[in-house]
């Protein structure tokens, strides 16, 4: 145990367990949780099948046919036990996405609530906004749909207490420290600040899931202003493909191309 509360294990029907590492979203219980479930994949723990992870837990599951309960959940204790995961390293191999990113304007036409609602002027909104590196959170509510902080303490804005009709796929919106980048178009309670072209969920590809918690490759996808100008675009990421050391999803806008946003995955 990393301190006198958390984490806790939970059975999940007959082949799942949960590690939950608090009771609520925060910083540590995120990084927590996505280092424990980089343990677990490179660890091997036996008969475990799949992995995953929510804002502040862990699961996995396993073969109850050829190993017991109990016995798998010693093991996972131990792995618990071997060090303090909320001091732990994000796990290696990560990647960071650029993606071009229009503010504002008729395509996000909420920037200029939510700047209000977190106190901030339209410049000081863009500039956070720009600016701030977040990371993949999890995956949810859609398809490969990603959760992504954290932003600075002014974002802790409330939901709208209605629905906004319909964003369309690629909208980037934001609510209590956190951007969610919308893989469909749907209804929404969170305000619209920002456009991309970037498609999170693409089903008839290898990779359906594009910006995921755990990544194991150390291909890099930069998404730059103008792909026409700079080389060939890739279909569904708005963007060029290129090579680096770390991949970064970068938010850039459309007027001023050197302010940008970096999604660590």
């Amino acid at each position: 145990m990393t301190n006198a509360h958390w984490p806790r294990v939970h059975t999940v029907g007959v082949d799942g367990l949960l590690v939950r590492f608090g009771d609520r979203l925060s910083e540590a219980a995120n990084r927590a949780a996505l280092a424990f479930r980089g343990a677990l994949e490179d660890t091997g723990l036996p008969g475990v099948q799949e992995t995953t992870t929510s804002l502040a837990s862990t699961y996995l599951r396993f073969d109850p046919l050829t190993h017991d309960h109990g016995d798998v959940q010693i093991a996972l204790s131990q792995l618990i036990a071997d060090r303090d995961w909320f001091a732990a390293d994000l796990p290696q191999g990560r990647r960071l996405w650029r993606i071009p990113t229009v503010y504002g304007t008729d395509r996000a036409p909420q920037l200029e609530e939510a700047a209000a609602n977190a106190g901030l002027t339209l410049t000081e909104a863009n500039q956070t906004l720009s600016t701030t590196r977040v990371r993949v959170q999890t995956i949810g509510f859609a398809p490969g749909q990603p959760y992504l902080g954290e932003l600075p303490p002014a974002w802790n804005i409330p939901r709208q207490t209605d629905l906004t009709p319909r964003v369309p796929i690629g909208a980037l919106t934001v609510a209590i420290r956190q951007l969610t980048l919308f893989a469909v178009s749907t209804p929404t309670g969170w305000r619209h600040v920002g456009q991309t072209a970037f498609k999170a969920f693409r089903p008839d590809s290898d990779t359906p899931f594009v910006l995921r918690t755990v990544c194991t490759k150390n291909l890099d996808v930069q998404f730059v202003e103008r792909p026409a100008k700079l080389g060939h675009a890739v279909p569904g990421f708005g963007g060029l493909v290129g090579h680096a050391e770390h991949c970064v999803l970068v938010a850039v806008k459309r007027d001023r191309p050197t302010m940008r946003r970096e999604i660590q995955i």
